[in-house]
């Protein structure tokens, strides 16, 4: 396990030596951000085109971080989600963890790794279950429009933007923390994958894909910077 996890032990280490700096930096190397794949019938491609390829592309142009252009594809409960400092999660339906998977999951985010959900609508009830089953001591809370997740290099002091109606509701972002520290960020009644897509997916107003796109860069920034996000 201590072989398999060096790649985000490396990516911890070289955040470490950054932190006495008040600037943004962003060590001089690539890094990839994965999309999960589970199972449980659930589409955890819905959005594999476009999504995420377009986030770290506004990043780099925008952050000028340097993450592989090219998204990853990472099973549950492979060891190779720990060459990953990002992992998104998205789809509409079903998703189930086994014991297995939910202990990968669980041993990732305590050694540093960080999880963005996005119900695309309709995985709701199912991601709650399944997140308890990693950490059971856990719950999503609802952080404040004050947190640094929403005060990165975008500002958005009303919280989450809405880019799906899906229930007309107000966006919701919530958060799994663990001694401190936001290990899962969790965004519902928003869809901010679908608002990463290219506009023929969704036709999308540029408007609301920008908003998504900036939302989207304050978490890569929130997590890949190396001060301010306590």
């Amino acid at each position: 396990m201590q072989v398999i996890r060096i790649n985000l032990i490396c990516f911890l280490f070289s955040i470490s030596i950054l932190r006495s700096s008040t600037l943004p930096v962003f060590p001089p190397f690539s890094y990839q951000i994965a999309l999960l794949k589970y199972s449980g019938g659930g589409d955890w491609y819905a959005n594999l085109e476009t999504s995420l390829p377009n986030l770290i592309k506004f990043c780099n142009d925008n952050l000028k971080t340097n993450i592989n252009p090219e998204q990853a594809i990472v099973e549950a409960g492979s060891m190779e989600i720990f060459n990953y400092p990002l992992v998104h999660v998205t789809g509409h339906g079903n998703i189930i963890f086994s014991m297995q998977e939910a202990d990968n999951i669980r041993k990732y985010l305590l050694g540093g790794g960080f999880l963005h959900i996005s119900d695309n609508y309709g995985m709701d009830q199912f991601i709650r279950l399944q997140m308890k089953k990693i950490f059971p001591d856990l719950e999503f809370v609802e952080l404040p429009f004050t947190h640094p997740i929403y005060h990165q290099k975008y500002d958005f002091p009303k919280g989450l933007p809405k880019i799906h109606e899906h229930d007309n509701k107000p966006p919701q972002g919530f958060g799994l923390i663990h001694n401190g520290r936001l290990i899962c960020f969790y965004d519902v009644e928003c869809d901010l994958g679908d608002g990463w897509e290219s506009y023929e997916v969704h036709k999308d107003s540029p408007e609301a894909r920008e908003k998504a796109l900036k939302m989207g860069a304050n978490i890569v920034s929130y997590v890949f910077m190396p001060t301010g996000n306590n």
